[in-house]
């Protein structure tokens, strides 16, 4: 079996030199030159089973035949390797420049996010705190939640993570204990972002479609009740992700770096509650949002073609009519609101329902897929900034205030240099 054995030896070390867990485009490319070998393992077998039962011809011709044969076979195969040697390396550049290149996006990106995402929600803030954007006290609460939450966001998960890690390559964020808690915080702001938005939009829904409800339910105490208690559960239940890591290296006594446990996938009791964090996000919320706008979108249209009908409209008056008109800025609120969510959300959600029906784990995943899911995070991300510039243009009043805040420093300074002057 010398000759199989060095044969098998040569596939080994030479041939694959690319190598992506779990599988890549080199991988299935090289499957059929991988078939070119099986011919010749299989005779080399035969003739080695052969020799040892002193079976074999060993007329000088037949085993110069044979050599040949065997020696025209390896000669094919070889040349097959070294035509898909010059072809994966080809491949490999490409698929080097593309990441680079997402790399390069991300960077930009992402200090871009992080240079508009903070001073916009704090504005956004300030201006809500006023009270003055002719908002009910109940959406007031709620959309000063969302800000904050979206400028936690913007501080942990693009400024801490992300951009300090495209900037430091090695920083104390990178000790396990600390990044471990970095995790916690990113993971329980983005939640209590897309959750705020939920109790919201439930918030609408019952002030548009649930009169009864309505003067219950919609008041600045049970904002702050629905608010604190959401805040509370998402920051415990996001407590068992500190577990989750272990030190990538012991350096000087001090663990760096945060690895997963392989017990992550593996104990049954991590399972579940991975289970249970993604119904959690992006499942559940996602599906909640469809749902009660389009309950809403539904009721809007049942009572305008009733009241339509009660007040003549039908038979082509042009009437106003102040009840839908005092909903109108309400409605045009959480329809923007929401519907940015769904379409920013849109690709992480795909992303995310492609990883759950097809069981692989992200580490695995091939170029493509990794561009794919880094897009996906990228809009979500910019979920954070665009509540703000909606408020803007949706809220006169909000404009208002805003440019109020903006003249304020100018005027001051003016006024300041006319005193002096004086």
């Amino acid at each position: 079996m010398a000759a199989t054995a060095a044969i098998v030896s040569m596939l080994g070390s030479g041939t694959m030199v690319r190598h992506r867990p779990g599988g890549s485009i080199f991988q299935s490319a090289m499957r059929p030159k991988l078939a070119l070998m099986e011919p010749i393992l299989s005779r080399c077998a035969l003739w080695e089973v052969k020799k040892n039962l002193g079976l074999l011809n060993t007329d000088t011709s037949d085993i110069v035949d044979k050599n040949k044969e065997i020696v025209d076979m390896l000669s094919n195969y070889f040349v097959s390797v070294f035509t898909f040697e010059g072809e994966r390396k080809g491949t490999d550049r490409f698929m080097q420049n593309k990441m680079e290149s997402l790399h390069s996006i991300g960077k930009v990106y992402y200090t871009i996010l992080a240079i508009i995402g903070v001073p916009v929600n704090l504005m956004a803030i300030l201006i809500l705190s006023r009270g003055k954007c002719g908002l009910s006290t109940c959406t007031t609460q709620y959309l000063m939640a969302m800000a904050t939450a979206d400028l936690l966001v913007i501080i942990t998960a693009v400024i801490l993570y992300r951009v300090g890690s495209y900037y430091f390559a090695t920083s104390f964020l990178e000790i396990t204990p600390v990044c471990s808690i970095l995790f916690i915080l990113f993971y329980a702001a983005a939640e209590c972002s897309v959750w705020f938005t939920v109790t919201f939009s439930f918030d609408r829904f019952v002030a548009i479609c649930c009169q009864k409800l309505k003067t219950k339910y919609c008041t600045k105490k049970t904002a702050v009740v629905v608010l604190a208690t959401t805040c509370i559960l998402l920051c415990l239940k996001n407590v068992p992700f500190y577990f989750r890591f272990e030190p990538g290296e012991i350096i000087d006594n001090v663990p760096w770096f945060c690895n997963e446990k392989p017990t992550y996938y593996t104990d049954p009791a991590w399972v579940a509650f991975s289970w249970f964090d993604k119904v959690l996000n992006p499942l559940l919320p996602y599906a909640l949002i469809l749902l009660l706008n389009a309950l809403t979108v539904r009721y809007i249209l049942v009572t305008s073609r009733v009241r339509k009908g009660l007040r003549g409209q039908s038979q082509g008056e042009n009437r106003s009519d102040p009840e839908m008109e005092s909903r109108r800025k309400s409605i045009i609120l959480l329809f923007t609101i929401s519907g940015s969510f769904i379409l920013l959300w849109c690709l992480y959600v795909v992303h995310f329902l492609y990883y759950v029906i097809t069981g692989m784990n992200s580490v695995y995943y091939n170029d493509s897929l990794y561009i794919f899911a880094e897009f996906g995070v990228m809009l979500l991300n910019l979920n954070c900034c665009t509540n703000a510039f909606i408020y803007g243009v949706t809220q006169p009043k909000f404009r208002q205030q805003f440019k109020s805040m903006v003249k304020y420093p100018v005027t001051s300074i003016v006024q300041l240099i006319n005193i002096q002057k004086n």
